[in-house]
């Protein structure tokens, strides 16, 4: 059963660091695009982060570049997302996604296997 589990959320102040991990079974990420979802409160989920396998694409939005690392785990099944100098705009529920497709590239990929969001609160 093809399942993803995040955690590694909590509450953290500004300028602090936190290392999500999302651990997947049911599926090899070694081949498929990965990602990280980000959902503030009252928003919608905007993707952050995405690695692929196939052609070894990176992306960052604007709002974590320099910030946020993406990673994936060596033969541990497992994502990882590091965040460091956190601001009250990264509060929210965090999401990992994976899609298993041969294609490049994964900004535009349909991510389709999702994990149940760890929730990061940056605060005074």
């Amino acid at each position: 059963q093809l399942q993803l589990v995040e955690s590694g959320g909590g509450s953290v102040q500004p300028g602090g660091s936190l290392s999500l991990s999302c651990a997947a079974s049911g599926l090899d990420l070694d081949y498929s695009a990965i990602a990280w979802f980000h959902r503030a409160p009252g928003k919608g989920r905007d993707g952050i982060a995405c690695h692929s396998s196939i052609d070894g694409t990176i992306y960052y939005s604007e709002s974590v570049k320099g910030r946020f690392t993406i990673s994936r785990g060596v033969a541990n099944n497992t994502m990882y997302l590091q965040m460091r100098n956190l601001t009250p705009e990264d509060t929210g529920v965090y999401y990992c996604a994976v899609y298993r497709g041969h294609e490049p590239g994964c900004v535009m990929a349909p991510y389709t296997s999702w994990g149940r969001g760890t929730q990061v609160t940056v605060s005074t």
